[in-house]
């Protein structure tokens, strides 16, 4: 064997890279800012959610959000089983509905628990809620539309309401096809079991409280832009009396109980000094509990 094919023999096959298929009919994604404060956003309403749930069913109930991106209703629809259980809800003054999915043996385990069970009891994938049941889990969601609504904060501008609920994903019509989705992909952990579930908003809903990604501004008013910037940065502020010019030696021989006279007259105000430059004239006043200074004038020097 020569040293090339050795070589070639001893050298390690790297990995393919992982080819990601790019979609050319849903060109409009989340931009990354965006897709960020989603995150952000529901991830919050994850923790916030799952505490609500575990207050109310007594049983420790974890929550966290997988994933967020953008789709179309009908993709949407077209990922979820066929029989689970969807919350659609109103939002004013937008025609697409929200959506909450999460399987229906999810919904009647946290019934089972509220109503004082073990949540043991074996439940038929087909069955749905009946009118006790319903009323239970249409309450227990107007309440998660709370943690909602706090999580999102100023994104969710509109208000949203429980409108009814639904078993089969393709024939519960909460928006038009081709209608974009925020989706949210999360895992719902009740004590050792773990089930997936999604929440859709509109995202005509979302997107205009987002603002532009990467905003540029124009120099025209770049005078105030300084002036703004300028007064909100935090400066000294000290109040000071006239200084004394003392020697080295005096300082290096100070011991306890030395006294150094300061050159300021009882009569003179203090200099107020902004940064160590004096800008003003103060006297010692109060404030309530806490002392003050009350400024008598003001000089400006130009450097």
């Amino acid at each position: 064997m020569t040293v090339q094919e050795h070589v070639e023999t001893s050298a390690p096959t790297k990995a393919p890279k992982p080819v990601e298929l790019y979609d050319f009919r849903r060109p409009t994604t989340l931009a990354r800012d965006h897709a960020r404060v989603l995150e952000l956003a529901c991830e919050t309403f994850a923790r916030q959610w799952g505490t609500q749930i575990t207050a109310r069913v007594r049983a420790l109930c974890t929550i966290t959000c997988d994933q967020v991106l953008m789709a179309t209703y009908d993709e949407y629809a077209a990922s979820l089983p066929a029989k689970t259980a969807m919350v659609l809800c109103t939002i004013a003054g937008i025609e697409a509905r929200a959506v909450f999915q999460f399987p229906t043996s999810t919904g009647l385990t946290w019934v089972n628990h509220m109503l004082g069970g073990n949540g043991t009891q074996v439940i038929p994938a087909e069955r749905t809620f009946t009118q006790i049941e319903l009323a239970l889990v249409r309450q227990l969601m107007t309440e998660g539309l709370e943690d909602l609504r706090y999580s999102f904060g100023p994104l969710l501008v509109h208000d949203i309401a429980v409108e009814a609920i639904q078993y089969n994903s393709q024939f519960a019509q909460a928006a038009a096809t081709g209608d974009h989705m925020i989706v949210a992909n999360f895992s719902i952990r009740v004590e050792k079991v773990t089930v997936a579930a999604t929440l859709a908003i509109p995202a005509t809903a979302l997107i205009p409280q987002l603002g532009e990604v990467n905003p540029t501004m124009t120099g025209t008013n770049s005078a105030e832009f300084l002036k703004a910037q300028i007064a909100a940065v935090p400066v000294e502020v000290s109040l000071r009396l006239t200084p004394a010019h003392v020697l080295p030696s005096r300082i290096l021989s100070l011991a306890v109980g030395d006294v150094l006279p300061v050159p300021h007259p009882k009569h003179r105000p203090l200099d107020l000094a902004v940064g160590g430059q004096p800008l003003a004239r103060a006297a010692v006043g109060a404030n309530g509990s806490r002392l003050a200074c009350i400024i008598i004038d003001t000089e400006e020097k130009t450097q």
